[in-house]
């Protein structure tokens, strides 16, 4: 059996190395015109991947391994009929990093050293902790039990919420009650730190709004690492810094420069770069060996999520 595949850079070809017999690997940048008209598997440009779908019409496409995890809007873009995988595995550790990393940045008021030592100032402050704070996650799918995973060791007091309730039994979290997401209006009251973990869509879309966002105690910390859509970024200017937030997405995408929300007090901004570290090449290279050792094998795809 052949296989013909496609990347998007000469970095990611590289990365991947040598494949079995029968594989041949080209890189095409889904901007210029096809290689071939059939081809087993594309894997677009990481960001904006969804913008060069139209540059499969007419193909006969066997995959599209996706170098993201969400998938919100794809299947509007993608033609109809080919399958596509999302980069479950591949961005998880790097971006439950950085929900911790937000959260002890806007904790321990990290921002403020980084001000004071441009002006050469000593400027000690006595700050929040982690330690002994009512954190509610919110999402407890791939990402999500990544990030509390690292928040484990840091005694916290940890109330976990995804779609639906059940009991889940983790080897290193132990019992986990998860709560349905109906819950959130009666458990926000009493959260210190909200870490948001969601896939964007419709169900989810503005789901901190102004009413979810006015639940929320004063001075609490809403941490985003999943969609910019589940927060309405409006109504969280509007709360004017009562609570605060350290955002890794944010609708939209990039936020605007003379946006409000970028001199909203109490807001740490970062530029949607959960999976942005040196564990993604790795990580995708390995994903993608794995489906093309799977496709070869006559098996079926993993992480297939559309088309399947």
């Amino acid at each position: 059996m052949s296989l013909f595949v496609t990347v998007p850079t000469a970095r990611l070809a590289e990365n991947i190395g040598a494949l079995p017999e029968g594989v041949e690997l080209e890189i095409w940048d889904m901007a210029s015109p096809a290689p071939r008209e059939r081809i087993d598997l594309v894997v677009p440009p990481y960001m904006g991947g969804a913008k060069f779908f139209g540059a499969l019409e007419g193909l006969e496409v066997g995959l599209v391994q996706s170098q993201s995890i969400g998938y919100d809007g794809v299947e509007e873009q993608l033609p109809a009929g080919i399958p596509f995988a999302n980069a479950a595995s591949v961005h998880e550790a790097s971006t439950a990093e950085l929900a911790v990393a937000l959260t002890l940045a806007a904790q321990r008021q990290l921002p403020r050293f980084v001000l004071a030592q441009q002006d050469g100032q000593w400027s000690p402050v006595f700050a929040e902790s982690l330690a002994d704070r009512k954190v509610l996650l919110v999402g407890f799918g791939g990402v999500g039990e990544a990030i509390a995973l690292r928040l484990e060791p840091f005694e916290i007091d940890l109330t976990v919420v995804a779609r639906t309730a059940r009991p889940v039994w983790h080897e290193r979290l132990g019992r986990v009650q998860v709560h349905a997401i109906d819950e959130l209006p009666a458990l926000l009251p009493d959260a210190e730190i909200v870490i948001l973990a969601l896939p964007g869509g419709g169900a989810t879309h503005h789901l901190f709004d102004d009413e979810m966002l006015g639940l929320m105690s004063d001075s609490a910390l809403l941490v985003n690492v999943g969609r910019g859509t589940l927060v309405d970024t409006d109504a969280l200017v509007r709360q004017q810094g009562r609570i605060r937030a350290a955002l890794d997405v944010l609708d939209p995408e990039p936020l605007p420069a003379e946006h409000p929300l970028w001199k909203t007090d109490g807001v740490l901004i970062a530029p949607h770069v959960g999976g942005a570290s040196t564990a993604m090449n790795p990580r995708i290279a390995r994903l993608i060996r794995k489906q093309v050792e799977r496709m070869l094998r006559g098996e079926a795809p993993a992480n297939v999520v559309l088309g399947g």
